[in-house]
């Protein structure tokens, strides 16, 4: 039985190794209301704009506005709760479709003093084929 643990706790902490090693790309984005964090995204040869912005928190829940390739989505996220994050696919699926890069955004805390929330962005990309640029209030795309 002692045996069986120490595997599982080895499995375990091999997996959680493992699976963090895919995320390429880690920021702390803080943000006041209606102020808008904006990503340049590169790869093969195309550029696409990632944004998002927050507009209103009530109730403990913070409702978020993103942009991506023109689509445009609106997610209301809770701190310690299921809808703490939303995921966004950077590429089609294709022949990728086990390994598509994607964006995690995660709601990790609101200052109510400042009024800013605080984002983890993580960047999922095993194959390294993805170029980000944080871009600077008033930065053009170029």
């Amino acid at each position: 039985m002692q045996l069986f643990r120490r595997v599982l706790i080895t499995l375990l902490l091999l997996f959680s190794v493992s699976s963090a090693l895919d995320v390429k790309d880690r920021r702390l984005v803080s943000l006041k209301k209606d102020e808008q964090t904006r990503i340049l995204v590169k790869y093969a040869q195309y550029k696409r704009l990632f944004t998002f912005r927050w507009t209103l928190y009530k109730n403990e829940g913070l409702v978020v506005f993103r942009s991506y390739d023109k689509k445009v989505a609106q997610n209301i996220l809770y701190l310690n709760h299921i809808n703490q994050s939303f995921k966004l696919l950077i590429k089609a699926k294709g022949a990728d479709f086990y390994n598509v890069p994607y964006f995690l955004v995660k709601f990790k805390e609101f200052n109510v003093k400042k009024h800013e929330a605080v984002f983890e962005i993580f960047l999922s990309d095993s194959r390294d084929q993805i170029r980000l640029k944080y871009l600077k209030k008033g930065e053009k795309v170029k």
